[in-house]
């Protein structure tokens, strides 16, 4: 018995260690905001804000980068699409074997973003990097929650109460990441159109060469 109360202890202390820290909000700029852990700090370099902070379960980093000034506006929503599809293959670059995970889209505010998990594994175990990326005209924001593989199951209550923690101002709207709403034509749709057409045009074309064929059969 005595041996089953000091396994439960270590049991209850181990949990202790693993749990969530405070969290309190930052302001990124008077656009965004996020909550950090208490002990975060913040560095600046050359415009580039970064904040971080570790907690016990994982280690979370805010970056604020200014887009250049002569930044060329994106048209259109399949332009930022290609902006993020572009991030994403830079950060996978960063390290071999690395791999990005669970890519998809999702709304921050009025803003489309990006979240994806990024696997690496180096030798020394895998790690995994939660991301979200709000790209605007002006500035791209990146909020990260590294964690170990472990601790998986450990971290989910605490990257969700980071990640719902993101304040995005309504002042921020689409047309502050990319100039048009319509979605236009899309290439899949353009290539269906021309298929289609093309079949038509082929069915019409042997419906005319049998019918002048029967005709020129009736009058002889």
């Amino acid at each position: 018995m005595k041996k089953i109360l000091i396994s439960f202890s270590l049991l209850i202390l181990s949990a202790a260690g693993f749990a969530q820290a405070p969290l309190k909000p930052v302001k990124i700029d008077s656009l965004v905001a996020v909550s950090l852990p208490e002990t975060f700090t913040k560095k600046d370099t050359l415009g580039q804000q970064i904040y971080s902070g570790n907690t016990n379960l994982g280690y979370m980093v805010v970056i604020r980068q200014p887009n250049a000034e002569n930044n060329t506006p994106l048209k259109k929503e399949r332009d930022l699409n290609k902006v993020l599809k572009d991030y994403i293959k830079g950060i996978k670059g960063q390290a071999e074997g690395s791999d990005a995970l669970n890519v998809r889209d999702t709304t921050m505010g009025h803003l489309k973003a990006k979240t994806f998990t990024l696997s690496t594994d180096q030798g020394a175990g895998v790690q995994f990097r939660n991301f979200i990326v709000i790209y605007t005209q002006d500035v791209t924001y990146t909020f990260e929650y590294y964690y170990q593989q472990n601790r998986a199951e450990l971290i989910k209550d605490e990257y969700k109460k980071f990640s719902g923690s993101i304040v995005i101002s309504p002042e921020l709207k689409r047309t502050d990441q990319y100039l048009s709403n319509a979605k236009g034509i899309s290439p899949r749709l353009i290539t269906g159109v021309v298929i289609g057409l093309l079949l038509i045009g082929i069915i019409v074309f042997y419906i005319t060469r049998r019918n002048k064929k029967l005709r020129e059969q009736l009058e002889r």
